[in-house]
């Protein structure tokens, strides 16, 4: 068995669209942990999803909200910083941060964003970590300076304090974005259809993860193992395999419609819970 020691949590994965919003109100009142959103901002047929998750959490009361995955491109670091800690301050302390490093250059290249390489990216996302974490350290007057390749922050004061530890949860899949999660990230949130070998590829990823994060004095622990689904992998047996065996203890299920919420909720939920209970005694 592998356990990383963390609760498990279940939620959506909404398209930002004018259904979003009903969509969160539903999760939220299923009782699910939490709801998110993609963020495609060249994607004209998408709402902005900064702005529907703010209307969101405006409109719900317990769910925690978070984009999967934000597009960092497009949304500087250091300004990001301050609107996740608002989100976060406004919502009770509802705010997880889901960050990916830009999967659609020619996309954020067409908003006027940077065209970078997928080695340029990572190291960008790993510059804007450190960024972000500076600005939400408000535990010294020393403001933030930050000289890096792709971002300059020139003497910016700090603040504000998130609520709440606000996780960053890294969308991965390649060798260096692994090794990246372990060393920088809260979280590690792929998609299942994406995995080059499904869930099969699940022991060697974690592992690099584990390692990369050994290598940076880090506890394997720190980093939890979310995963997107569809409707159709939301089995509980099959979900209480990936947490018994993989160490998954966020399950977000791709989920447009009411009633995929609903039943994730008061079905699929408690019997993966009730499985995983015993199975570890």
């Amino acid at each position: 068995m592998t356990d990383y020691g963390h609760e498990l949590l279940f939620g959506t994965f909404v398209t930002p669209n004018r259904n979003a919003v009903d969509l969160a109100v539903t999760a939220d009142r299923a009782g699910l942990d939490l709801v998110t959103f993609q963020d495609h901002p060249y994607q004209p047929a998408f709402l902005d999803t900064w702005t529907l998750m703010a209307y969101a959490a405006a409109r719900t009361e317990r769910i925690r909200i978070s984009g999967n995955v934000l597009n960092l491109p497009l949304r500087p670091p250091a300004v990001l910083a301050r609107a996740a800690a608002s989100l976060d301050v406004l919502s009770g302390g509802r705010l997880e941060l889901g960050l990916g490093a830009g999967a659609f250059p020619d996309g954020v290249a067409a908003m006027g964003g940077r065209k970078l390489t997928p080695g340029q990216g990572i190291e960008a996302l790993a510059e804007a970590i450190g960024i972000i974490r500076d600005l939400w350290n408000t535990g010294t007057r020393e403001r933030v300076d930050h000289r890096g390749e792709y971002y300059q922050v020139s003497g910016a004061k700090r603040g504000p304090e998130p609520a709440h530890d606000i996780g960053i949860w890294i969308g991965a899949y390649k060798p260096k974005m692994l090794a990246l999660t372990g060393r920088l990230g809260d979280g590690w949130l792929p998609s299942l259809s994406y995995l080059p070998e499904g869930a099969g590829s699940l022991p060697g990823m974690n592992a690099r993860i584990d390692e990369a994060a050994v290598d940076a004095g880090r506890d394997p622990s720190a980093v939890r193992r979310l995963l997107n689904l569809g409707p159709q992998d939301a089995q509980p047996e099959q979900l209480a395999d990936l947490a018994l065996n993989h160490g998954i203890s966020g399950f977000i299920v791709a989920a447009d419609d009411a009633a995929t919420a609903e039943m994730l909720a008061a079905e699929v939920a408690p019997a993966v819970r009730d499985i995983v209970k015993r199975e570890r005694g």
